[in-house]
């Protein structure tokens, strides 16, 4: 098996996407995907849309920029890059695994929104403790995606984060909540005809360092890159 994933940059510890896909197997190729190298899409038989600073409010058309916890930068031209290569993903038919951020922006591509701070509409702290990922647990819904890949109605998951999905695109469905109500997880509502796609609000390649055995990590990974193999197979059939 020789596959190659792209995962979108980040200037938010991005060493760790790359060795979290590979788990030390070299026939997984990973791409770095920036603005400046979107003709690297067409090899990608994976794409892993990574978390980072806040998507500008303007795409989930809101003009409010001075919310709690606010960046003191946007990157707009990160949010436009990967907006566009969600859009290319689910055109080409490309499994897509979507992080903390990127879970954020997959549900604003498809029309959604997102509460700018947890904590300013009265929910528990999601952010990391100085340098230490928050840790809570999980209830999944039993007739998901996810429940098939992880077989438990709960886990325990890492947090940092400050923001959360809002209004939930009509294409999709919550697959994962935490214990105050926040969306953890989503999924295709309707999955036919489109790609793979599996969003969590943790890091599931932070989570893997610590609990090893976590499927929320674990089954994740084997879950998408079983997706990206099955997808390879069909296109050298065809």
């Amino acid at each position: 098996m020789h596959i190659t994933i792209g995962i979108t940059n980040t200037e938010a510890f991005y060493q760790n996407y790359p060795l979290w896909i590979q788990g030390g197997n070299a026939t997984i190729e990973i791409l770095k995907l920036t603005k400046d190298n979107t003709s690297d899409l067409t090899f990608c038989n994976g794409i892993v849309l990574s978390g980072g600073v806040d998507t500008h409010p303007k795409f989930y058309k809101s003009d409010n920029i001075h919310y709690p916890n606010a960046p003191a930068e946007f990157d707009e031209k990160r949010d436009q890059f990967e907006l566009d290569v969600f859009h290319y993903a689910c055109e080409n038919q490309i499994p897509l695994l979507a992080i903390c951020r990127g879970m954020q922006l997959v549900n604003i591509a498809l029309g959604g929104n997102i509460i700018q701070d947890i904590e300013a509409i009265g929910k528990n702290n999601h952010q990391k403790n100085g340098t230490t990922d928050g840790i809570h647990d999980v209830s999944i819904a039993i007739d998901s995606l996810l429940y098939s890949l992880i077989g438990n109605e709960k886990g325990t998951v890492n947090s940092a984060h400050h923001q959360a999905l809002d209004i939930i695109a009509n294409d999709l469905v919550v697959n994962a909540w935490s214990t105050d109500g926040i969306a953890e997880g989503i999924e295709w509502k309707d999955k036919i005809g489109k790609p793979f796609l599996i969003g969590v609000q943790w890091h599931p390649e932070r989570l893997g360092n610590a609990q090893k055995r976590n499927p929320l990590s674990q089954n994740i990974r084997t879950a998408f890159l079983e997706a990206v193999e099955e997808k390879r197979e069909i296109l050298k059939a065809n």
